[in-house]
């Protein structure tokens, strides 16, 4: 009998000695550039103190990036890669489809933590995901929730997450979770409730005739913001561009601080809801134990280089906001970074002590959050080529970033080489700016705009890119059809 006790007492202090498994809340928003947010852009008039005092007691990453997509809706592949850790030319949509792993939705984020003997649970919007891994969670709540009231907007997936709380705490579930709080805002269109919007002198605008007025507490406009953008980037007649209602395809001042407006009063209201969660998470217990990412599924332009949607590669828009707190993290902490969205999977894995899925293509950046490194990579690729073909590329090395425009099909031949050290807002001639900007076809950067180029190259031939630009080596992928005469455009001297 002692000794059975002995053994009973062993095994009790055995069990309080095992360290318990850390929570993951994984918070994602929909169309967010990372620049509305002051912790990145000081100017920006948002108020957020719920993100802001997360990113005080947690670390920012300032190179946070999506791959890219193939597709106008660049939600889709994003929301993949975020899912599945592939990488976009490694998908079960688009292009890679055929060489993707069978039922790869079964090593998606749900199945792996189900497995790993995480309580799972998601709520996010409906479409432009990812359905065949969105169901495999054990709890369920999707809706397209971008209304202006409780009901119908962001408030909806706080309720579903506070609701999953409160079911577990009744029936005392002990198990570590993993919460999926996805929301469908600040996604057009931008219906924030009345308070917000009067707040940012914002109006949900819905008559093209007549254009919104200004208001004085409508935010400024953003230092790169342009009437037009100066070129066709080889997608101009995409919906983002032309058919979003309030915007259209002006980019006049009233209209987009009248947008930007919008954006803001629908991301406050993003914020007041994650304070409810983290404030009810604090009431249970489980705050200090768990891991809170904070990101989008891309950025969005909103007026930026005379754009309105997420169909380009500059940085507002390839760029992710970036936040995570938890255990080990150093409050008050930056770091470049350099990750994709196709990282957290790794990421997720690696801080919970569970084994990343073997169809896994991300790579884990603990190594940045606990400071240990401040980058997980030198080289970060980036594609849009929802339109025209080869469409646009990109590729970021230290303070230098090229991006390609191409279409066989129309002409366009356009590059772009930025030194982001000096022209952080990728300031184009048109932004009057009386300094170097578009430094492509400056001859002192020629060796430069040479080293880029190949760089790109080499990444588009590692991630198997399906599509070559027409001065690289065609690498025996079938071109694209060659545009006629008529249609060729005489490049920029």
């Amino acid at each position: 009998m002692r000794s059975l006790l002995v053994l009973l007492a062993l095994a009790v202090l055995s069990a309080a000695a095992e360290p318990r498994k850390p929570n993951i809340l994984f918070i994602l928003t929909d169309d967010q550039a990372p620049f509305d947010f002051p912790f990145y852009h000081r100017q920006s008039t948002l108020q957020a103190p719920n993100l802001t005092a997360l990113a005080s007691d947690g670390m920012v990453i300032d190179a946070a990036h999506h791959m890219g997509a193939f597709t106008g809706a660049v939600c889709t592949p994003s929301r993949h890669m975020i899912l599945s850790g592939r990488t976009v030319w490694h998908l079960p949509i688009g292009p890679g489809a055929k060489t993707c792993p069978p039922e790869l939705e079964k090593n998606s984020i749900g199945p792996v933590f189900g497995r790993a003997g995480y309580a799972t649970m998601r709520t996010c919007k409906q479409g432009n995901s990812y359905p065949a891994a969105d169901k495999l969670f054990d709890v369920v709540h999707d809706a397209t929730k971008r209304g202006g009231t409780a009901e119908t907007g962001s408030a909806w997936h706080a309720e579903r997450v506070l609701d999953y709380l409160g079911a577990r705490k009744n029936k005392n579930d002990t198990r570590p979770f993993f919460i999926y709080f996805g929301l469908s805002h600040p996604h057009d269109v931008r219906d924030g409730t009345p308070e917000l919007l009067a707040k940012y002198g914002a109006t949900n605008h819905t008559d093209k005739s007549n254009p919104p007025a200004l208001h004085k507490l409508q935010p400024p406009l953003p230092p790169n913001w342009l009437p037009q953008h100066p070129f066709n980037n080889t997608h101009r007649n995409v919906r983002d561009e032309q058919s979003v209602s309030g915007v259209w395809n002006r980019r006049d001042e009233a209209t987009i601080r009248n947008e930007i407006g919008r954006q803001y009063a629908c991301s406050e209201n993003i914020d007041i809801q994650i304070g409810r969660v983290l404030a009810r998470l604090k009431e249970m217990g489980e705050l200090e134990n768990t891991y809170i990412f904070y990101t989008a599924d891309h950025g969005i332009a909103i007026g930026r280089h005379g754009l309105q949607g997420k169909q380009n590669l500059y940085e507002h828009t390839w760029r992710v906001p970036m936040i995570v707190k938890g255990p080990g993290i150093k409050p008050g902490s930056r770091a470049p970074g350099n990750i994709y969205l196709g990282d957290l999977l790794a990421t997720f894995c690696d801080l919970t002590g569970i084994a990343p899925p073997p169809t896994n293509e991300g790579m884990s950046f603990k190594s940045v959050l606990f400071g240990e490194k401040p980058s997980i990579r030198d080289t970060l690729y980036g594609v849009y080529n929802g339109g025209e073909k080869p469409g646009m590329r990109t590729v970021k090395q230290g303070d230098w970033k090229l991006i390609e425009y191409e279409s066989t099909t129309t002409g366009v031949r356009e590059t772009q080489l930025f030194d982001l050290k000096e022209n952080p807002h990728e300031f184009l001639p048109e932004h009057k700016q009386g300094k170097a900007t578009n430094l492509a076809n400056d001859p002192k950067h020629a060796a430069k705009l040479g080293e880029m180029r190949a760089l790109l190259l080499g990444e588009m031939r590692r991630l198997n890119d399906p599509w070559r630009f027409s001065d690289q080596p065609a690498d025996g992928l079938t071109p694209p059809a060659k545009a006629s005469p008529k249609n060729q455009r005489k490049k920029k001297p």
